[in-house]
């Protein structure tokens, strides 16, 4: 079988990445910084070919996915499996406001502990198992084709370990190069 192509994006800037507050499932829009990043990586990507677009189904990966996929001719697919790390309780706070009241957990969570619930929500393992397996999956769907996936950092940090993309930035990858298992 042969294998299917990644281009693996980051969302553009929100409104919460323009004022420090963390997201997770948060569903804030594109800040005027971000539609000009989308639109950016929209007209760097203008000549790949692309067979696939998915997205996450939240509103900053959904912006980006639309801006990059008209130049491709395509419509984001929009998919909940390809969401950010659910924060729970911390959505919408600054780091400063989780620190005051979750010291210890943030601390934890920071140290990359791989089963720390931020503010409630997913761990880094959950995130990482859930991702793996949407990716596998798209790669089952298309095989020796070329997918775009326009996804979050959290997400990012699932299938490439220690990677620190900024927004509306992208990594190539075959899927026989992505941890798409947790063995």
């Amino acid at each position: 079988m042969s294998e299917t192509r990644f281009l693996i994006i980051r969302h553009a800037e929100s409104e919460w990445n323009a004022s420090d507050r963390w997201q997770g499932h948060g569903n804030p829009p594109l800040s005027a910084r971000g539609r000009q990043q989308a639109a950016d990586a929209a007209e760097a990507l203008a000549d790949e070919k692309v067979d696939a677009l998915y997205s996450s189904d939240l509103t900053r990966a959904v912006e980006t996915a639309i801006r990059i996929g008209a130049r491709w001719g395509l419509e984001p697919r929009l998919n909940p499996n390809l969401r950010e790390l659910e924060i729970g309780d911390w959505t919408g706070l600054t780091r400063g406001e989780i620190e005051s009241q979750a010291s210890e957990r943030l601390a934890r969570f920071e140290a990359e502990h791989p089963d720390v619930r931020p503010g409630g929500g997913e761990s880094r393992r959950e995130i990482r198992h859930r991702i793996r397996r949407e990716i596998a999956k798209i790669a089952a769907d298309h095989p020796s084709q070329t997918v775009a996936v326009v996804t979050h950092l959290g997400a990012l940090r699932a299938l490439f370990p220690g990677s620190e993309p900024a927004n509306a930035e992208w990594r190539w990858a075959n899927a026989s190069t992505l941890p798409l298992t947790d063995g």
